[in-house]
This record gives structure tokens, sequence and C-alpha cells, in this order.
């Protein structure tokens, strides 16, 4: 969701700086275009009254400087003209001894410069025919000051426009992450239904998002049903056999079969698997699609059903920090579990003992029992002899496949050592997670 506002952020930031810089740009030049014609409408006037002003005299034209504006007396005044004949020129009294040059071509000019101080001119040259005489009229006025409140414009324009600017971007972020809320509540349901604390995402979403909500909640239902229907298959299965495989041991035992050993081996190790698969689908329950394990809920119900599968009056207990909850699926730590617990019930005298400490980056699981446990020599080979080795070895061979395979594909390590009850410990180190 971070990424997602600083996207936005940068990228209203990087729309409102081209789109403000070009209006400001256009604004600016614009208002210049437009103050340019005033005052261009003023120049021509004034350049139209020195026209009038031009009269008759004895020695040809003359200039009545009776009908000319007082600002051209003052010297630099910001207010100039150039008067060209074909006798010569007259300029006014305001240029002092400096010449204003004269445009090229009729019309209106901003190029000119005038005198030390470097005043820009804006300057009209108008074309006209007086008693007989073409004339050539050139009005100038200091543009400088325009120029100057351009400038003052300008800055006063960028501050508000910078604050124009912050002020969007607080209210875009204010108005993004309260559009965004519903899609974060949303991942905090998706993260509630990866540890197992819900098991439907809340409709209560706006309308862009109803659909997706409702396909999600449909996928979960259907993965729900379809596991508890698997599991319920599963237990009937294991009961419709239960009864004929038990009539085919008591055959097997018969004298009509005593010389086929290998009958009663198979039909005892289909037993056996379908006892632990009967034990598995017991120990499961009801489980939210990808709930994680939290001991404080799971061990009692786990080992109060396996002390009524081998009797009251074996001893377990566990060790575990409270609170704790393993990052992996419940299901899948259930068979670990139920795998490793039944077995050392199976070969317990009188003890058994679970033990689970998290560390930094690190849980550690033992399981230790009482029993007559598997010398050092053979514990390797034990957990060499590959994915089947609970029908290739008794004792505390059954279920070490199924653990081992998970425990590899997590990342884990799976060691036989020897147990301070004197029997079996088994070891596993499983690397945390990173939780959402």
């Amino acid at each position: 969701m971070k990424s997602i506002q600083a996207r936005l952020s940068l990228g209203l930031i990087a729309v409102l700086v081209a789109v403000g810089l070009g209006v400001a740009q256009l604004s600016l030049w614009l208002f210049e275009v437009g103050l340019q014609r005033y005052l261009e409408a003023g120049l021509r006037n004034e350049s139209e009254n020195l026209l009038v002003a031009l009269v008759r005299g004895p020695n040809g034209l003359m200039l009545d400087e009776q009908r000319t504006s007082p600002a051209y007396e003052r010297p630099f005044s910001g207010h100039y003209f150039r008067i060209d004949f074909a006798d010569g020129h007259w300029r006014s009294r305001s240029l002092w001894d400096l010449e204003m040059p004269r445009p090229n071509e009729p019309g209106l000019h901003t190029d000119l410069e005038l005198g030390p101080e470097g005043q820009k001119l804006l300057a009209l040259r108008a074309d006209y025919r007086r008693l007989g005489q073409a004339i050539s009229i050139t009005v100038a006025r200091d543009y400088t000051p325009v120029r100057a409140s351009f400038r003052r414009m300008q800055q006063i324009g960028m501050g508000l426009g910078v604050a124009a600017l912050i002020l969007i971007l607080v209210l875009q972020r204010i108005i993004v992450k309260r559009s965004l809320r519903p899609l974060e509540r949303t991942r905090e349901q998706i993260a509630q239904l990866q540890q197992g604390t819900r098991s439907q995402l809340d409709t209560a979403v706006p309308a862009e998002l109803e659909p997706l909500v409702a396909q999600i909640n449909h996928l979960l239902a259907h993965t729900e049903d379809s596991l508890k229907r698997s599991r319920n298959a599963l237990g009937n299965l294991g009961h419709a056999l239960k009864t004929p495989l038990a009539v085919l041991l008591s055959l097997a035992a018969s004298e009509r079969f005593h010389d086929v050993p290998q009958l009663r081996e198979q039909l005892e190790q289909i037993q056996q698997r379908l006892s632990r698969e009967l034990n598995r689908a017991r120990l499961a329950g009801d489980a939210l699609p990808g709930a994680q394990f939290d001991c404080d809920a799971e061990l009692p119900t786990l080992l109060s059903t396996l002390s009524m599968i081998h009797g009251g009056e074996l001893q377990l207990g566990h060790s575990v920090q409270p609170g704790l909850r393993l990052p992996w699926d419940r299901e899948d730590v259930l068979e670990i579990l139920g795998n490793l617990l039944d077995n050392a019930c199976k070969w317990a005298d009188a003890e058994v003992h679970l033990t689970i400490t998290e560390m930094a980056q690190l849980y550690r699981l033992w399981i230790d029992d009482d029993g007559p446990g598997i010398p050092e020599s053979s514990r390797q080979d034990v957990l060499n002899r590959g994915a089947r080795l609970d029908e290739q070895v008794s004792g505390h061979g059954l279920g070490l496949g199924i653990v081992r395979d998970t425990v590899e594909a997590w990342g884990g390590r799976m060691a036989l050592q020897e147990s301070p009850l004197g029997g079996l410990r088994v070891s596993i180190e499983l690397p945390a997670r990173i939780r959402d």
C-alpha cells in the first residue's frame, strides 16, 4: 500500500509541477502581451498627438511644444520621442544628450535600450505624411518597471504555487489513504486467513472490491468443503475396510494359511497404514484454510487423544512457551507431531515428553521417550533408507518417512539422538519463516 501511495504522490507531483509551470508561463505571457497591446494603444495615441503638433513654420515644419506632454521635457522621465523627416530629425528633451535608436521597421518593438541605466524601452514607430512630407514618429516609454513587476509577480506566483502544491499533496495523501483503507483492511484479513484466525473475508467493502472478495470467499468455502469431504471420505473408507481386514487377518492366522507367512505380513502392514491414516483423520479435526499451529490450543487436544489411544497409564508431558504459534500449516504440523508422538507412545515404557523452543531464527522440536531407543550405529541408517522407512523398519521407523519429507520441504533438519529419558529423542530444527 505504501508503494501505491508513493507512486500516486510522485505522479501527482510530476503532473502538478508540469501543468503548474505551463499554466504559469502561459498566464504571464498572455498578461504581458495584453499589457503591451494596452501600452501600444497609448503610444499610438501619443504618436498621433505629436503628428497634430507638427505645424507649418516660416522655415518649413516645426513642432508646437505647447501641444506636447510635459513628460517629454524632463530628462530621463521614461517618456521619449523621435521624429524623422527628409531634412533631419527632432527628439524630445527627456533624452538629454542621448540619441534614441530608430527601429528599422514600423510597429511595436521591445528590444531597444537607452542610457547608462540600461532602460528597456517599449517603442512604437509609425509612418505618416504631413503637409506633403513623409514623417516617421517613434514614441517610447521605459519598460523596466513593468519587467520588475513581472519578476515580483513571478516570485509571488511561484511561492503561492509551491504552497498550493504542498496543500494539494497533503489533501491528496489524506484522500488516497482514506480511499485505500478498504484495500488495507482486506490485506490484513488475508494475513489473518494465513494465520488461521478467520475463515472468510468481510463483505462490507466498496463496490469495486465486491467481486474480488466474493471470489476469494467462494474459493475459501470450496477449499474448506473439499478438505472436509476428503477427510470424511478417508474416515469412512478406513472404517469400511477395518472389519474385512480383521477377518482377513484372522483367516491368515489359521492353519490353512500357516505356510504362507507373507500373507499375514502384508495384511499387517495394510492394517498399520490404515490405522495411521485413521489416527491422522481423527487428530486433524476441523481447520481453517491455511491455519497456523497454535500450541496452546492444539497440544492439549492432541495429547489427550493420544492418551486415550495408548492408555491413561502413559505419562504425556510438554514444555512450550506460552502463546507460541508455529508459522506452518496446522495440518502439516499435526501430521508431524501426530506421527512422532504416536510412534513414541508405542515404544515408551511410561513417559513421553514434547519440547518446542523458539529461538532467534529457528524452531526446535524434541520428542523424547523412555523406551528401548535405537542403537547409535543404526540411527543414520534409519533416516537414509528412503521414503518408505515406516514399512521397512519396525519400531521407531513408523511415520518417519512422511515426517522427514515434510521437514526437508521446509528447509529443516531431522536427527535421531539419545534421550535424557533413556530412550530415543527425535530432534527437528526448522528455520523461522518471515511472517506477514
